[in-house]
């Protein structure tokens, strides 16, 4: 169970992560190629506002590739399987490392933006698939800690990029572009390991009809003396489902029997992309600037928010399946709230006192800690927890749209909340989080040791608001 974790990890959230973090570093390089290819191909110099605006598109074109995979992943995942949709997902990777690694040496910008596109589509589809899998190979007691392998491999993919995009291994001018194809190295590791491990079970019988691969499966995962207690919690759902086929998103709004997971998935998700956590990384080098840190120091500080992120989505593995998800992730909410508060009072009065800086410092780390303690991998575990196999995709597919809708958003309108109210734009954050910890107390049940029947059950008064 755990090297099947780590198989669809390394090219599932890891890519995402990974490629979030690695644009990054060749900023002023990219940049450089712009203007030198602009001038080459039409004689005169690049307009800085053009420029703006192809930097942008570079950019931002990875979310709108996101949000395409995350729209294809439900669908790849019910026909090809979950991990044969896992594995078809490589080969955008690969193609998309070669058109980024090539764009350089051939003066073809447009590429570097297909490029981009394309490693999109790989994190959309990676982010809806791999959690879709890990949630059904996983036996309840252990669903927990195993769905949070998705978080600890993104929060791995992003310490790996910025450590890679360092100026002294490949974020020197001479090196970005293979930078930016490195992420070919993951996709390459899970097609060369994914392969030995089985398809989900619950697909394998729910979806396929297939006992045997079933039970063979289970007894991979299982072993031989633990499978048939898991096999008959599939049967079960199986039975409840009567032949019900996989439902498309559009069925799952006009469905009453899931609307209040579906209303919980939607608010945790734009929950956790609105929390504040992009305003604090935008805060982080202004000011650990004001703490006294040198401008080339700041990279290697940078590493320590990654760090701290890798280290809470590998504490709230081992915590989730002892403390619950409902505890962690209002938990989490809450320090949020508190540290927002923190952050608005230190940076107002940054220059009256020398410490201050030093508690704004503080206030970051603890910020991303909280963020990593629960809303950062609890949400993506609870889509798994509250749908269904047949409206589990389909869950995943809405989840993964409305979080890219949420972060492309975000990354357009951030920089104008940040110039408008600038360290008052965490009184907005304030609110936010205090917004999504009180619907979690007032409407989420606790999840922990449940099977997806019985989740499902603890939603039915909610949703028909009578006991039937």
């Amino acid at each position: 169970l755990f090297l099947a974790v780590c198989a669809v990890g390394i090219g599932g959230t890891f890519q995402y992560g990974y490629n979030v973090s690695i644009i990054n570093a060749p900023t002023q390089h990219i940049h450089r190629f712009l203007n030198e290819t602009w001038t080459s191909r039409y004689s005169k110099e690049l307009n800085p506002d053009l420029l703006t605006f192809l930097w942008s598109v570079i950019a931002s074109v990875f979310s709108l590739g996101g949000l395409c995979g995350a729209l294809i992943g439900g669908g790849m995942a019910i026909r090809l399987g979950r991990k044969g949709a896992l594995l078809m997902n490589n080969i955008t990777a690969i193609l998309a490392s070669i058109l980024m690694g090539i764009s350089f040496p051939t003066g073809l910008f447009e590429l570097l933006i297909i490029g981009r596109f394309l490693i999109g589509i790989n994190s959309g589809i990676g982010l809806c698939v791999q959690p879709l899998y890990i949630g059904e190979v996983a036996p309840k007691h252990l669903r927990g800690g195993m769905a949070m392998g998705s978080s600890i491999f993104l929060t791995g993919g992003i310490l790996t990029g910025q450590i890679i995009g360092l100026r002294e291994l490949l974020g020197g001018e001479a090196y970005w572009p293979l930078l930016l194809s490195s992420s070919c190295f993951p996709a390459f590791a899970q097609l060369l390991f994914l392969p030995w491990f089985p398809e989900s079970p619950r697909y394998l019988l729910i979806d396929k009809g297939d006992e045997l691969s079933c039970a063979k499966a289970l007894k991979r995962f299982h072993g031989p003396s633990e499978y048939q207690r898991e096999m008959e919690d599939i049967q079960w759902e199986c039975f409840a489902l009567d032949g019900e086929k996989p439902k498309k998103p559009w069925q799952l709004f006009a469905d009453r029997g899931v609307r209040w997971q579906l209303v919980t998935v939607i608010v945790l998700t734009m929950g956790q992309q609105l929390s504040g956590i992009n305003a604090i990384y935008f805060y982080a080098t202004y000011i650990f600037k004001q703490a006294g840190i040198s401008a080339e120091k700041i990279p290697y500080v940078t590493l320590g928010t990654g760090a701290c992120e890798c280290l809470t989505a590998f504490t709230c593995g081992l915590l989730i399946d002892y403390v619950g998800r409902r505890y962690l992730i209002i938990g989490g909410y809450l320090l949020m709230t508190l540290w927002s508060i923190v952050l608005t009072l230190s940076l107002t009065y940054q220059d009256l006192y020398s410490w201050v800086p030093y508690v704004s410092m503080a206030s970051i780390f603890a910020f991303i800690l909280s963020f990593g303690l629960g809303p950062g991998g609890i949400t993506n575990t609870l889509t798994a927890e509250l749908f269904i196999q047949s409206s589990r995709p389909a869950a995943y597919m809405i989840g993964g749209t409305i979080s890219w809708i949420s972060f492309f958003t975000v990354g357009m309108l951030f920089p104008f909340i940040v110039n408008g109210l600038k360290q008052y734009c965490f009184l907005v954050f304030l609110l936010e989080c205090s917004l999504v910890a009180a619907f979690i107390f007032l409407i989420l049940p606790e999840t922990k040791n449940k099977s997806f029947l019985e989740i499902k059950k603890e939603f039915h008064k909610l949703n028909f608001g009578r006991n039937t």
